[in-house]
């Protein structure tokens, strides 16, 4: 793997803080999680608590899945002690099965930076450490929209019937808003190590990448919890219309990342949740004409929320009468346009243009005539073919 994808790496006093940081942050939300559950039990909120309990459940299986799968194709790759030790005793797939494979990688992680920042070894081969730091960042990235918006879309919109902010459901708010926008800024982060003309990548990219999802994920959530709040029987007929409509939009990508095709519907129909909420690119050539279609359908279906709950909330008195439609509209609206235009300036003038697949250390192609001499290479596939069609996606 070294020889077809040989990146460079390394890691700085601040990116491992960072690491260190994620799990943190990873253990912190579970115990939030568990004592949000804890909360709606006790309040008698059992409809929320029951939505949480399929949120975590539900995400947490989705993950294991892609986890394992990802393993699977790497497993003769294994470098880091932990994840050597836990193939040799064969217990990746039990650990999975107990949903517990997150905390597998994160310890491969954590392992590979302690070495690497302290220069105690040298031993990993670098592909393999920007290859399991960036597995780790994509499925951070499909939790923080099958569960963590889900979840924030829920506290709000229990916020907005309740007409009450308790401190453990604002400091989960607050922390599922940074989590996601974050998470998207660090997957654009391990991205970039795919590029071999970026050695020395700024930290000015990947905050205005930041703040452009922030202004769009911020809008896009609240109109969805405050349609929720007033219509909440239509929400899930509004998420699985649209839902199928956005499948069938990654479809039409024609998306190869996965080995078979049952596995390939799997990957679109998660990326069809995670264009519920924001954009994320899966395939290559010009973007410009998928982004505007994005932003435009996923505009007016924001400002139709906001109609309805608009129609909705003057039948309403209580915690619903102090939030003045004419007021709370323009401001999203607003804040939607102020991050479509950071948006633009973040792609005109910040992103990485060369991509992975231009590069001169490609993954080599098919020969188009075979050879008497030496056997035709064979395609590219597994993490390999995943890895290099991210990058050129990116």
């Amino acid at each position: 793997m070294e020889e077809s994808f040989p990146i460079p790496y390394s890691i700085s006093s601040l990116e491992f803080l960072l690491t260190c940081l994620g799990l943190f942050f990873f253990l912190l939300d579970i115990a939030m999680d568990i004592h949000t559950v804890v909360l709606f039990y006790q309040d008698g909120d059992y409809v929320y608590m029951a939505v949480m309990i399929f949120l975590l459940l539900g995400s947490s299986v989705l993950l294991q899945v892609f986890s394992w799968l990802w393993y699977s194709d790497s497993l003769d790759e294994l470098e880091t002690k932990v994840e050597t030790f836990a193939n040799r005793h064969k217990l990746i797939k039990p650990l999975h099965f107990l949903q517990l494979g997150l905390y597998l990688r994160y310890a491969g992680v954590i392992e590979i930076s302690t070495m690497l920042f302290f220069k105690k070894t040298n031993r990993f081969r670098n592909g393999v450490v920007v290859f399991l730091n960036q597995d780790l960042q994509m499925l951070n990235f499909f939790e923080a929209f099958s569960e963590s918006a889900p979840q924030l879309i829920l506290m709000m919109c229990r916020i907005l019937q309740r007409g009450e902010l308790e401190l453990i459901t604002g400091l989960k708010i607050l922390s599922s808003a940074a989590s996601i926008a974050s998470t998207e800024a660090l997957y654009h982060r391990s991205m970039l190590s795919f590029h071999q003309k970026n050695r020395k990548m700024s930290w000015i990219p990947t905050g205005i990448y930041f703040l452009w999802n922030l202004l769009l994920i911020i809008p896009r959530v609240t109109a969805l919890a405050l349609f929720c709040s007033v219509l909440p029987c239509y929400i899930i007929a509004h998420f699985l219309s649209l839902w199928m409509l956005l499948v069938l939009g990654v479809w039409s990508q024609k998306t190869d990342h996965m080995e078979s095709l049952g596995l390939e519907w799997l990957f679109r129909a998660t990326v069809g949740i995670i264009w519920y909420f924001s954009w994320f690119n899966v395939s290559t050539g010009s973007i410009t004409l998928k982004t505007v279609l994005y932003n435009c359908v996923m505009g007016l279906d924001t400002v139709m929320l906001l109609g309805f709950w608009c129609w909705k909330v003057f039948e309403y008195t209580g915690c619903w009468s102090s939030l003045n439609p004419y007021i709370v509209i323009p401001i999203l609206v607003g804040l939607h346009i102020v991050g479509i235009l950071v948006k633009i300036i973040y792609y005109r003038r910040f992103h990485h243009k060369p991509s992975f697949m231009e590069s001169e250390d490609k993954p080599p192609a098919p020969p188009i005539m075979e050879s008497e001499d030496k056997p035709p290479a064979q395609p590219i596939s597994g993490f390999l073919k995943r890895r290099s069609n991210m990058a050129a996606n990116f």
